[in-house]
């Protein structure tokens, strides 16, 4: 009689996703169809195993004063209590309110494809975020708090050896607060996390990255409150100029 086990099913986990991305690098030829492979790859994990509260997508974020992110690989996002602003033929539109947190996916963890994921994660998290009261039957509540969004990396392999030392250290450490990362994975070798009670990178060697990184996010989801009320009037009055 078989049995199930536990290690074993995350163990097949983590060495899907791998083997996933080392397909994707060793049988596209073109830069552009690895990259757009790994971004699916990513995609479908978080796709997969988020709580429903959640989605993943890749997607430009908007606030309600018409400023525009850069397309960013993986944003999760609130879909129980936000709207789209625009969803046509893969092309997702998110309002800002809604983010939880921003991902890149890249090939190869270098210090450029850092420096372009912070300057992805910054370009999202400078938009305008509305808050408003919550009514409920005694009353309102005041605005909730803006959730920090989550910003990160996601790749397969490591130009630095060993991948995860003082070279990674020295690129992550120079973001600042708008463009610093929180959390990183590198499938090949392990992930990397900001924890904010020391200030300080962790980095952790991990014989199942994908998986850890994975688990890692749902834990710092769990502790985001819900995303603040949208203030839907400030994106309407964009209605009269259109």
């Amino acid at each position: 009689m078989s049995h199930w086990s536990l290690p074993a099913l995350l163990s097949n986990l983590h060495r899907d996703i791998q083997n996933r991305l080392a397909i994707s690098r060793d049988s596209l030829a073109h830069p552009v169809a690895k990259g757009d492979a790994s971004e699916s790859i990513w995609l479908e994990l978080f796709q997969t195993y988020l709580p429903q509260r959640y989605q993943a997508a890749s997607a430009h974020v908007v606030d309600s004063q018409g400023k525009f992110s850069e397309q960013i690989d993986v944003v999760v996002f609130d879909r129980q209590y936000s709207p789209f602003i625009f969803n046509y033929q893969g092309q997702k539109i998110i309002p800002a309110e809604s983010v939880y947190g921003v991902f890149e996916a890249k090939q190869i963890l270098k210090a450029e494809t850092v420096e372009y994921a912070q300057a992805k994660v910054a370009s999202v998290r400078r938009l305008h975020r509305t808050s408003l009261p919550i009514p409920h039957a005694g009353g309102t509540y005041p605005p909730k708090p803006l959730v920090p969004i989550l910003g990160g990396i996601l790749a397969f392999e490591s130009d630095w050896k060993p991948a995860l030392d003082q070279p990674l250290l020295a690129a992550l450490d120079r973001a600042d607060t708008d463009s610093r990362l929180d959390m990183g994975c590198v499938a090949a070798h392990g992930i990397f996390d900001y924890r904010r009670e020391d200030s300080a990178y962790h980095l952790t060697p991990q014989e199942k990255p994908a998986t850890a990184f994975l688990f890692e996010l749902i834990s710092r989801l769990q502790s985001s409150a819900t995303v603040p009320m949208i203030d839907i009037k400030a994106y309407a009055a964009w209605l009269a100029i259109s």
